[in-house]
């Protein structure tokens, strides 16, 4: 039985709920979180819950070696974590020219940085939930050390990422990975199941400390010494010292609604780069030839300023209310013609992944997101532990007069961004859409079809996307209209059909009616997306 085969097109409903939801991309990380909730969590502690169980069930994507950010509606007010890590100490561009480096590596101890997934729990839990983490981590727990049937996307990633690693991991420092990922020789199959007692133990590890081990205890150690051991960069007192950023978001208006997004180093700005430019623009109420070609016009530029000045905002030579003042969005609109045009960056004026959305019956909401970045990252397992650790450090650029040049205890520029939507002053609900460079671009698309186009969460969710990919390259999905596509192409754009939906991200939405408070939730058609409501 071939569980990637549909020959018929389905549809999914918009669920709703009032007590709560928790949308993902794995139904068991879903239930955990709902798990949670009943037990008296909050969506706090459901988002912390289902985004520890998604480094056991969705390895593919994400790992406890990542990154993490969060939005957090509550109480009246939004918040925002940064809990992406910095550059070691140790690295800099100079070190890595030494070892033959031209430019920055994708796999081994090169790119990576320091982990924030696990103190992302630790702050959210400590500042919000309602739970000890010993309550929250437990469902991850479970399914590390009993195991669970592979899920078929999953599966489908899985199988692909072993072929590219099993070409492009050479040396025993990768022997872990194998050791965990692929068990036997080869990927795990959909349907078959797979645990790891190591991932069980280190997850029990960062709950009953709080992830004080993971940074200052046993795991911290384990990691320094993997380092060490094959000449790493990254050394115990990079764990030591690190802490999350507790960071005030940023947003752009748009036709009544405020979105918000976590600033820099984070490509969120981009997205409200690109809403900012539509913003000035009238669009019908239906997508139409013209909306799409201002959509990727607007988005090529938006990204090409990103690309410019979005660093670790200590280190960047604009500020984001510069990148997102009026008169530079008004600049850049007056750039989009009737033609494609190839992007380069303006000058302002001076003044990757598993995303998960929660809310609970008392108005608390979370958007979250983590990630290894490249699908599992870095290559390299902990041994004895089940940490993948990221590499997202291949995000630096390898130029020491760039604003995002690789430089000690630095953070990267991130594509990792959680999103939130409010309306006069009051909340609306998370939305995000995973995938690398897709994200900025799925953020606009989906806030579009939301406050533009009237649709649902789940249909805004299943509408056709597009991808801008570089130049004046765009790829569209497999049912992606045609109509729309030959048009584009007469304007210039060198459209190209994509075989497969998985390259265009994946998202989770949740909406809050401000009169009643049901909650009403999208999950994503392109992966093993799941709602769990109550």
């Amino acid at each position: 039985m071939d569980y990637l085969y549909h020959p018929y097109p389905s549809q999914r409903m918009t669920v709703f709920a009032k007590n709560g939801v928790v949308a993902t991309s794995q139904p068991l990380a879903a239930q955990a979180g709902l798990e949670v909730l009943k037990k008296g969590g909050n969506a706090i502690d459901a988002a912390i819950a289902a985004a520890a169980c998604l480094t056991v069930v969705e390895p593919t994507s994400n790992g406890i070696g990542g990154d993490a950010f969060a939005l957090v509606w509550t109480d009246g007010k939004l918040y925002g974590l940064n809990a992406s890590g910095y550059a070691p100490k140790a690295i800099s561009i100079e070190a890595l020219k030494e070892r033959g480096y031209t430019e920055m590596p994708k796999y081994g101890f090169a790119p990576v940085t320091v982990p924030g997934a696990p103190a992302a729990w630790a702050a959210l839990s400590k500042r919000f939930g309602r739970l000890p983490l010993v309550e929250t981590l437990a469902p991850a727990i479970a399914y590390a050390e009993n195991g669970y049937p592979v899920s078929p996307v999953l599966g489908k990633y899985w199988a692909a990422a072993f072929r590219t690693y099993k070409e492009a991991l050479r040396g025993p420092e990768f022997a872990a990975w194998f050791a965990t990922f692929a068990p036997g020789g080869r990927a795990p199959k959909i349907g078959e199941v797979w645990a790891s007692p190591d991932h069980a133990a280190t997850l029990r590890s960062i709950a009953e400390t709080e992830a004080e081990s993971f940074y200052r205890g046993e795991l911290a150690e384990k990691i320094a010494a993997f380092s060490k051991q094959y000449g790493g960069f990254l050394a115990a007192d990079d764990l030591a010292e690190y802490e999350p950023e507790w960071v005030e978001p940023i947003s752009v208006s748009y036709r009544g609604y405020e979105v918000w997004e976590i600033p820099p180093n984070g490509q969120g700005i981009v997205a409200l780069m690109a809403i900012n430019i539509m913003n000035g623009f009238d669009v019908p109420s239906v997508p139409d030839v013209e909306t799409h070609h201002r959509q990727i016009e607007a988005m090529k530029l938006a990204f090409a300023d990103g690309k410019a000045y979005i660093a670790d905002c200590r280190y960047m030579n604009c500020s984001p209310d510069e990148l997102l003042s009026e008169s530079f969005a008004a600049m850049r609109r007056a750039q989009i013609g009737e033609e494609a045009l190839t992007p380069e960056p303006g000058t302002p004026p001076k003044g990757g992944t598993v995303y998960l959305a929660a809310a609970d019956g008392e108005g608390n909401m979370v958007s979250y997101i983590q990630s290894n970045y490249m699908g599992f990252g870095s290559g390299l397992v902990v041994p004895g532990t089940g940490i993948a650790l990221h590499n997202r450090g291949h995000n630096f650029a390898f130029d020491e007069g760039h604003p995002n040049g690789l430089a000690p205890r630095k953070r990267p520029y991130h594509t990792i961004i959680p999103g939130f939507l409010t309306k006069g002053g009051a909340p609306v609900g998370p939305f995000g859409v995973m995938g690398g460079f897709m994200q900025p671009q799925g953020h606009l698309q989906v806030i579009m079809n939301t406050i533009d186009f009237d649709l649902n969460p789940q249909a805004a969710l299943d509408a056709p996307r597009w991808q801008w990919m570089e130049g004046k390259t765009v790829l569209v999905e497999p049912h992606f209209p045609r109509h729309i596509a030959e048009a584009l192409a007469r304007k210039g754009h060198d459209i190209r059909l994509a075989l497969d939906s998985g390259l265009f991200g994946r998202g989770q939405i949740i909406w809050r009616d401000p009169d009643t408070g049901v909650l009403a939730a999208g999950t994503e058609p392109r992966t093993d997306g799941a709602v769990a409501a109550w």
